[in-house]
């Protein structure tokens, strides 16, 4: 009986044993054929670690290829949750809030996730990186990345723009030329130990390609000192915004190109679109005084007048249509370069009632007014100027000097270079080269001949007449000791929102070029309600007169270095 018992009791175990020795081979075999991928991947999210590998952003240069923008390493924080214990997680939060200055709940929300790898903080200070490398704390790690900087901070912020957290661009240059900037990113799968950590040791890598260098026609020290300038009249007549461009009337390069107000690249996380904004290229306003250059090189060139030829400017009042026009300051007879150098309104429409509306709007076109120039920067706006069917019993008085017609800076620019030099409206441009990082150019501009405006006769006519404006009329102020130059000055009322001209908001602006007789730059300023100043003459008129001093020094001493250079290397 006790033999009987004790052989059943060994069977039992025996067939318990065969039992569990069963499911265990079917449970191996189901894991072998079923499952295995599963936990494959399981073991491989536990000690292979997926970093993708950021390229270098392509650096910004000014036309003598000084640095706009560098790439700076710097360290980001990652958590791996489901290696971290529930007991550590409030701790952690307790200690990385205040060192990273974050809400305690957005690292609440990060720790909680069921993921081996969370951002919990991109790019931080050096000295927020050391305190937490100090705490040793399990689960936590850092991928060194790059954070874009700007070393110098406010200067052409409206055409560098800047580059988010990811290394995108999102405001001007960097935003327009993104797709050559940021090149590709690569990718490497790294091993880790059984505490989580990061050997250095890769199974798979594919390296990044790095972006693209913009060279730019900008130059740094004619951007300091134009913006220098500009600064000074913003803040001294009080003023909404400003603007300023300096161009190489020949070619149509932008050797400076700035607006008021600005910001600090490096501080752009709060910058509002006033700030950002390009104004040069995309805020429209009426130009006043200083379109009357269109309507003078109209005359000009259709030889409809001469610069003898006299006006009489009805001491002051004249009654176009239903509409009482007035100049500045009461005139009698002056002649047509008296005309101008005056900035007789008067005398300017008599002008233009010779000519007719077809002719008038005929070169307003031509000079490149109601269409986009084609910069290579985001942002350029048309203007506006009405055909001549929409024109109304007054616009023949309104439009020749500036009113009933929107323009920007840049239009304005180039306008004034046609005059400068010998009549030819170029394409303005920005970007001289892109490059990639063994230096083969990528991409080139070259200077772009929209179309012929006037003859060498009319332009060379037009710019005696724009000299003695100077030397002699309203532009006094932008008078170069050292230099001749020539211009026009422009105070324009700004429409209120019921639709009439403004008593007391302005717009005060100055266009003209130096040397005059063998000119090399172009520069056009314009304030936007200055006070308690706000002609023309007296506000911006000095800007252009310190700017193109200081530039035309700058660029005959960069000029002679050049010849210098380059003659020692012959001799050589």
């Amino acid at each position: 009986m006790y033999i009987s018992n004790y052989r059943r009791k060994a069977e039992a175990v025996f067939l318990f044993f065969l039992v569990f020795l069963i499911f265990c081979i079917g449970r191996l075999l189901y894991i072998q054929f079923f499952n295995s991928n599963y936990l494959a991947n399981i073991a491989r999210k536990q000690h292979n670690f997926f970093v993708e590998l950021e390229p270098l952003r392509g650096v910004i240069y000014d036309g003598n290829l000084k640095p706009q923008t560098l790439n700076l390493p710097a360290d980001s924080l990652y958590a791996s949750p489901n290696t971290i214990k529930n007991s550590d997680k409030e701790r952690i939060v307790n200690l990385l809030s205040g060192i990273l200055n974050v809400n305690r709940d957005y690292l609440r929300e990060r720790l909680a996730r069921k993921k081996y790898f969370v951002w919990l903080a991109r790019k931080i200070t050096p000295q927020a990186a050391a305190e937490i490398k100090k705490l040793n704390i399990k689960g936590l790690g850092f991928l060194r990345e790059t954070k874009r900087s700007y070393p110098n901070t406010y200067l052409a912020s409206q055409i560098i723009g800047f580059a988010g957290l990811d290394n995108t661009g999102l405001e001007g240059i960097e935003l327009y030329l993104d797709k050559y900037l940021r090149g590709a990113p690569g990718w490497a799968i790294f091993l880790r130990d059984a505490r989580q950590k990061r050997l250095d040791i890769w199974e798979k890598m594919v390296l990044p390609r790095d972006g693209d260098d913009i060279v730019l026609t900008i130059d740094q020290v004619v951007q300091y000192i134009a913006e220098r300038e500009l600064d000074k009249a913003f803040k001294a007549y009080h003023a909404k915004g400003a603007s300023i461009i300096v161009m190489d009337p020949h070619t149509g390069k932008i050797l400076a190109l700035a607006s008021r107000p600005t910001y600090d690249l490096n501080e752009h996380s709060n910058v509002s679109k006033d700030q950002t904004r390009n104004r040069a290229i995309c805020d429209l306003f009426e130009p006043g005084s200083v379109f009357k250059i269109v309507t003078a090189s109209a005359a000009l060139e259709e030889k409809r007048v001469s610069e003898e030829d006299k006006f009489f400017c009805e001491n002051g009042s004249y009654r176009v249509a239903n509409h009482i026009l007035h100049d500045h300051k009461p005139h009698g007879w002056l002649t047509f370069r008296e005309v101008i150098e005056e900035s007789s309104n008067i005398g300017t429409t008599k002008v233009a009632q010779l000519l007719g509306p077809n002719i008038v709007y005929k070169y307003v076109r031509l000079f490149g007014f109601g269409s986009k120039l084609g910069i290579d920067l985001p942002g350029e706006i048309s203007g506006m100027i009405k055909e001549p069917r929409f024109w109304s019993k007054t616009s023949i008085g309104a439009i020749p000097i500036g009113q009933e017609v929107g323009v920007t800076a840049l239009q304005l620019a180039s306008a004034i270079s046609v005059i400068a030099n010998g009549g030819q409206l170029m394409r303005p441009y920005v970007i001289e080269e892109i490059r990639d990082k063994q230096g083969k150019v990528i991409k080139r501009t070259s200077p772009v001949l929209i179309r012929k405006v006037l003859s060498l006769d009319t332009s060379a006519r037009m710019s005696k007449m724009l000299t003695g404006a100077v030397e002699e009329g309203t532009g006094r102020m932008a008078q170069i000791p050292g230099f001749t130059s020539a211009g026009k000055t422009g105070t324009a009322q700004k429409l209120e929102p019921n639709g009439a001209y403004s008593h007391n908001k302005f717009v005060a602006s100055f266009i003209g070029f130096a040397p005059a007789e063998d000119p090399l730059i172009t520069i056009v300023v314009s304030v936007d309600e200055p006070h308690p100043y706000y002609f023309g003459g007296v506000v911006a008129a000095p800007v252009f007169k310190n700017v193109a001093a200081d530039v035309i020094r700058y660029l005959k001493t960069k000029q002679a270095l050049a010849e210098d250079l380059n003659a020692n290397r012959r001799s050589r």
